[in-house]
């Protein structure tokens, strides 16, 4: 499924990695990743929205 709608991206540097959180403003819903730095900002933030899509998805099936 593509994203059609915005999400907030935060980066957090946390050690010797990165927490990247996506949050959803229409639903308040946050998911968080955990990823090496050196994998790069534009990939960590790519995972981050493939899984704030993949919980949407699934709390969109459990509503009904």
């Amino acid at each position: 499924m593509i994203r059609t709608r915005e999400a907030i991206i935060e980066f957090h540097r946390v050690g010797a990695y990165v927490k990247v959180s996506a949050i959803d403003p229409e639903t308040l819903t946050e998911v968080s990743i955990v990823g090496d730095p050196h994998a790069g900002e534009t990939r960590l933030k790519r995972l981050a929205l493939q899984r704030l899509e993949y919980v949407l998805t699934r709390k969109a099936k459990r509503s009904g």
